[in-house]
């Protein structure tokens, strides 16, 4: 049974669809296409239109926008033998789409698994104190490490943020107590301070008294005027600031 021209012709038209819907690729701007030829690379195209050999040639798409890559909590021990649980994010972004085809797997799964290992052993090497004081250091050494193994796969690690530093309870605790001890350390400090600059200048003062018997006399005038607005039952008896003279002769003879 032989088939008529126009029934031929359609199925002339469906077969060249087909081989152009093969054909054709539209790449947006932030999107390029790594190309296969027989399973040889042949080139990086795009953006815009893309015309493939059917059969003969593939396309592998990859984006190159900042890729946002939140990476799961950690259980890190840090140096100090604190337990604390720590996530982060990653921001990267992809400069050779061919490294980041040809040279590694799948590069999303990579990075995540890379810095989920990097962010132990930074943060492990560590005591508690400076991954809570000293995060942004934290962080550079972490994108650091990152982007210099990455390299090879054709991505650029723009930056690391560590989101979340949490600890138990009972270490809350603790840290809570050690604070409260450093202040009343702090304050007993200032208070011997404030004692120790207290008796310099009371004997300063002493010595600057004793140099003029007029000014103890002043002295002694103005502490009777201070105890007497006290409403007390103690009875004053002015002393004679003279007699010390005589008191003063007595015990040298």
């Amino acid at each position: 049974m032989f088939l008529d021209l126009p029934m031929i012709m359609v199925y002339v038209a469906v077969l060249v669809i087909l081989l152009l819907a093969m054909a054709i690729r539209i790449l947006r701007e932030y999107q390029r296409g790594v190309i296969f030829t027989l399973g040889r690379f042949t080139g990086v195209k795009g953006p815009g239109l893309i015309i493939l050999i059917p059969f003969i040639q593939q396309m592998v798409r990859v984006d190159l926008r900042i890729i946002v890559l939140d990476v799961p909590t950690q259980d890190v021990i840090s140096h100090d033998n604190v337990s604390v649980h720590v996530n982060a994010v990653v921001y990267f972004r992809v400069l050779d789409p061919e490294k980041a085809i040809i040279q590694v797997e799948n590069f999303y799964t990579a990075t995540s698994q890379l810095a989920q290992t990097t962010l132990r052993s930074v943060l492990g090497g560590h005591e508690l104190d400076e991954m809570l004081a000293e995060r942004e250091r934290l962080n550079f050494d972490i994108q650091q490490i990152l982007d210099k193994q990455t390299d090879a796969w054709g991505i650029k690690i723009s930056n690391v943020e560590i989101k979340h530093i949490d600890l138990d309870d009972s270490m809350v605790r603790a840290i809570a107590k050690q604070a409260e001890a450093e202040r009343e350390r702090r304050a007993k400090v200032i208070n011997a301070m404030g004692e120790l600059e207290a008796s310099e200048n009371m004997l300063a003062a002493a010595e600057k008294l004793s140099q003029n018997d007029l000014g103890i006399q002043l002295r002694y005038l103005q502490t009777m005027s201070d105890i007497s607005n006290d409403k007390t039952n103690t009875l004053i008896f002015p002393f004679p600031t003279d007699l010390n003279k005589f008191f003063k002769g007595t015990s040298k003879e």
